[in-house]
């Protein structure tokens, strides 16, 4: 009967070029059809794909990959920009399509990438005035103490695991988001009643702006009240806001006059770009780039919510300006709205609550998840946890 114990694989020091390979495979416009991803396609932080874009929109030559390359954004304006998609297709040239060698597992070459440590060494690398990009000849002779294959393979499971179980959250999100939309559409378009009177999203909501404290001022800035940009919801593709990047003092917060707005108040960006859509899970203030609204008329947040996202056409195309289009308040409350009856609407909100708190527990548990994984992550990669392994 064979006996199992516990080994560990010899770490050894390696040039990031022993590991990882550079891919330069051309895709010239004309070339076939393809998917598309640039780095507006990848959540930042988040190491998953918030959408897909398509060859025929692209103006100039890319690059290829093929399914299970590595992605990593090398363009420094921007934070942790890596993904390792499942399909083939063409990718910005501001994207290094990278591949194992014969001494690396693909799959912890992903996260590899994706460390903190490896990040922070190719931006602070970079070269460039206008934009940065990394420096893979620079790069690609670092040295780094990394794992044999099998315990490459070992830590990437580990890892996996933990995004697999994001992904599916993800997915149930999308799933209940989408049901949701199609009840709304049902309900109150394919089905609207002949005598439902039309009236103006200010006689249902109330719209809040912001603006921003001086950023001169250390007196108003790193405090504990929530401050949000766009910026927030642009790396954040949940329909709940749970945190701001920027926190203000009670003297910043003094200064905005919509002050601090309650939770449950609905965040939609009015400018560059028109659309960001939210609800916030904290109380907060708000810059000048939002149109927040505040569901205090009778008209529930679920209905607002479902209501922008099925006319977000309609309000985009009622937006304007020269350098970047931007729709005002005043334009956003005096958009057209077909009212349902109040009996009506109540009954639809019993039945959506169930989707936005499903939708919300996922979203807490997916932020865990990740907090889990990008406290492993670096921990595995120098070496400070270790994963065992069984032979014989």
């Amino acid at each position: 009967m064979s006996k199992v114990v516990v080994v560990m694989s010899e770490w050894r020091e390696y040039r990031i070029s022993d590991v990882a390979t550079l891919i330069k495979d051309s895709w010239k416009v004309g070339d076939e059809q393809l998917p598309y991803l640039g780095l507006e396609h990848i959540d930042e932080a988040k190491l998953r794909l918030n959408g897909i874009g398509s060859s025929d929109d692209v103006a100039s030559n890319k690059y290829r990959f093929s399914s299970g390359d590595v992605l990593f954004g090398k363009l420094r304006p921007y934070f942790r920009k890596v993904v390792k998609p499942s399909f083939n297709g063409i990718c910005s040239t501001d994207m290094w399509v990278l591949n194992a060698t014969e001494k690396s597992d693909i799959d912890f070459i992903f996260y590899f990438f994706a460390n903190q440590e490896l990040i922070d060494l190719s931006y602070s690398s970079s070269s460039g005035t206008r934009m940065p990009r990394a420096d893979w000849k620079f790069l690609s002779q670092t040295l780094w103490d990394i794992p044999q294959p099998e315990e490459q393979k070992a830590i990437a499971e580990v890892l996996s695991s933990l995004d697999d179980k994001i992904d599916l959250l993800h997915r149930q999100n999308k799933t209940l988001e989408e049901l949701a939309q199609t009840l709304f559409r049902q309900w109150f378009i394919e089905e609207a009643g002949d005598g439902w009177e039309v009236g103006t999203l200010d006689e249902i909501l109330t719209v809040k702006g912001g603006t921003t404290p001086s950023t001169k001022n250390d007196e108003y800035w790193n405090g504990n009240i929530c401050w949000s940009t766009p910026k927030d919801l642009s790396l954040n593709s949940d329909m709940y806001l749970f945190d701001t990047a920027r926190k203000i003092t009670e003297s910043g917060l003094a200064k905005i006059g919509s002050g601090l707005l309650p939770k449950g108040t609905i965040l939609l960006s009015s400018r560059a770009p028109v659309g960001y859509l939210a609800i916030a899970e904290v109380p907060l203030a708000i810059n000048q780039g939002y149109i927040a609204i505040l569901d205090d008329k009778g008209f529930s947040k679920y209905f607002i919510y479902l209501w922008l996202k099925s006319n977000m056409e309609y309000i985009i195309s009622n937006a304007n300006g020269s350098t970047f289009l931007e729709i005002s308040k005043t334009v956003f409350k005096s958009l057209d709205i077909i009212k349902p009856l109040e009996e009506l609407r109540k009954k639809f909100d019993e039945v959506v609550i169930e989707n936005f708190e499903k939708i919300k527990a996922n979203t807490k548990q997916i932020k865990t998840l990740e907090n889990m994984r990008d406290t492993l992550l670096p921990k595995f990669m120098s070496g400070e946890v270790r994963v065992k392994l069984n032979g014989e």
